[in-house]
């Protein structure tokens, strides 16, 4: 019922910048928390940053606080990540998802996303 379609990813040297967006088609209607997930060849999926659909809400890991900024325009339905002062460690697929609203950072998980896109890939060269 939820579509959503990452983009903007790609290769950049540490330091660089992205915008990653998120585009969401179907049941827009529905007032779902936007979250980004990463997950890095050998790793497990992990949270990046998510917001709520009226934007009252943001959450951060701790390992992009102050370097990645999540924003959303619902009249464009599109989700955005921007990610500055890239390192190597960021380097991921990245993945957005449509989570429950009531959903908060201690019950943050991927395995509740109710929605996900395909994927993005990052890469931060050194």
């Amino acid at each position: 019922q939820v579509q959503l379609v990452e983009s903007g990813g790609g290769l950049v040297q540490a330091g660089g910048s992205l915008r990653l967006s998120c585009a969401t088609s179907g049941r827009t209607f529905s007032r779902y928390t936007t979250g980004w997930f990463r997950q890095a060849p050998g790793k497990e999926r992990e949270f990046v940053a998510a917001i709520s659909w009226s934007g009252g809400s943001v959450y951060y890991a701790d390992s992009v606080k102050g370097r990645f900024t999540i924003s959303r325009d619902n009249a464009k339905n599109t989700v955005y990540l921007q990610m500055n002062s890239l390192k190597p460690e960021d380097t991921a697929v990245y993945y957005c998802a449509a989570l429950p609203r009531s959903i908060t950072l201690a019950t943050m998980s991927w395995t509740k996303a109710d929605y996900w896109g395909q994927g993005t890939q990052v890469t931060v060269s050194s």
